[in-house]
């Protein structure tokens, strides 16, 4: 692979299924294979926000693939709280996991990255989803969730189990970086992750940031944006990367799920 971290990143488009899905690929410009991550934005899909992440992921060493859930029908155009509740309700969560194994599976065909260390990261309904597909995939090295709801309360035949439902399943280390006041994500759920991976003996952080709520990455909302967090949780997110990423360098076992029970796992909560 050949790039640079600090352009605007390349068009890239992969199989999934009987779709062609589309995705945009930042690189990191090294000599040897190295790691990787799958992005998921937020639900308004890739905007310049997530461009800009995307590079800042790749410029730390980290490949990113910034993935477009919406490559089928198209970004939607969301005005209204309640516009955005009906989309999420009517998005089908399977096919936007399919859509995420198969970036993973596009980034591991390509030569400059390592196949046993690609990670997922996801931001609010992105967040979500890097939560269920760390309770699904097998070959995820890491997981980080910005903000990502961990109750929907949907029982459509579209929705899958919410992550605080399927979090004994998850398979490999969890990053978890919330805001304290975020009205989409009461404490109580947090402290009922946070039991679950204790119990499970998972590998796992939790950072709550007081001062905070929903969004606080997103530059583009000033009302939201809480940009000394923002710094904070970026490198919080590359450092816990980085660690989990290249610990995969050393595992010889394809079991993901027995990386996560070894000796001493981190589950350290972090209140800043």
């Amino acid at each position: 692979m050949n790039g640079d971290a600090s352009g605007g990143g390349r068009e890239v488009a992969f199989r999934s299924g009987d779709a062609s899905v589309r995705g945009v690929l930042f690189e990191t410009g090294a000599r040897e294979p190295g790691p990787a991550l799958v992005l998921i934005p937020d639900v308004h899909g890739v905007s310049a926000l997530y461009r800009e992440i995307g590079g800042a992921f790749a410029a730390a060493g980290l490949h990113t693939l910034v993935l477009d859930l919406y490559s089928r029908e198209g970004a939607p155009r969301l005005t209204s709280l309640e516009a955005v509740r009906e989309w999420i309700a009517d998005l089908p969560d399977a096919r936007v996991l399919a859509d995420v194994e198969a970036a993973t599976a596009h980034l591991a065909s390509h030569e400059g990255v390592r196949a046993d260390a690609i990670g997922v990261v996801g931001f609010c309904l992105g967040g979500q989803y890097a939560l269920m597909a760390a309770s699904r995939q097998s070959n995820l090295a890491a997981t980080v969730a910005f903000y990502g709801m961990l109750r929907h309360g949907r029982t459509s035949a579209q929705k899958l189990p919410a992550p605080i439902d399927t979090a004994h399943e998850i398979r490999c280390p969890v990053l978890g970086l919330f805001g304290a006041e975020d009205p989409l994500i009461p404490a109580t759920d947090v402290d009922a992750l946070r039991s679950t991976l204790e119990s499970d003996h998972r590998t796992f952080e939790i950072h709550v940031f007081p001062g905070a709520g929903h969004a606080f990455m997103n530059d583009r909302r000033p009302e939201a944006h809480r940009p000394e967090i923002a710094r904070q949780a970026m490198r919080l997110a590359i450092d816990f990367l980085r660690a989990n990423l290249a610990r995969q360098e050393k595992s010889h076992g394809p079991d993901r799920r027995r990386a996560t029970r070894g000796s001493g796992p981190r589950r350290t909560v972090y209140l800043i």
